[in-house]
């Protein structure tokens, strides 16, 4: 059996469910959260960013990594949360997400700090709770007890495919 989280769909919900194995799981703004440790391919120091004009607030700009162009999101502003200056700690991490067009594409994420890899099995999974609708969840998977609390796991395909631009009418 793999370590590995992959992802199911519900059929009631068609939301994404958080599946037992092993997630990164890193800081943004003083809360845990989680995402499947085989989306991740590597965690990096801030580096220069090339901001982009005409993104939303979220968008910090687009990173050159070894001559790849990603662009780069700030998980504070895109969960809704005031920005914060960055510091040692913050880094980004670069993950593989769904692209529009099919296969996988890079997608990075700024956020306040890693915390660590662990394993999470079916036992410490919950779904997201209901919030009544007024809290918009749609970027998590589920939340996942912990000794030291609780962390939220989030989808970054959700996240990314939340900032694709809708087709053009033809």
């Amino acid at each position: 059996m793999s370590d590995a989280p992959s992802k199911q769909l519900s059929v009631e919900s068609g939301a994404v469910q958080a599946q037992p194995g092993k997630y990164l799981t890193f800081a943004v703004a003083g809360e845990s959260y989680g995402v499947p440790v085989l989306a991740v391919r590597e965690i990096i120091r801030l580096c220069p960013i090339t901001p982009v004009a005409t993104m939303p607030p979220h968008v910090r700009g687009v990173i050159n990594l070894r001559g790849r162009v990603i662009p780069l999101v700030d998980l504070r502003v895109r969960f809704g949360l005031p920005a914060a200056e960055d510091h040692d700690r913050t880094c980004i991490i670069v993950a593989q997400v769904a692209a529009a067009a099919g296969g996988r594409r890079a997608y990075a994420v700024v956020v306040d700090g890693v915390e660590e890899v662990i394993g999470f099995t079916a036992d410490d999974l919950v779904p997201a709770p209901d919030f009544g609708g007024a809290v918009d969840i749609r970027f998590i998977t589920g939340m996942a007890r912990r000794s030291s609390g609780v962390t939220t796991l989030v989808d970054l395909d959700a996240v990314a495919a939340a900032d694709r631009l809708p087709e053009p009418a033809a």
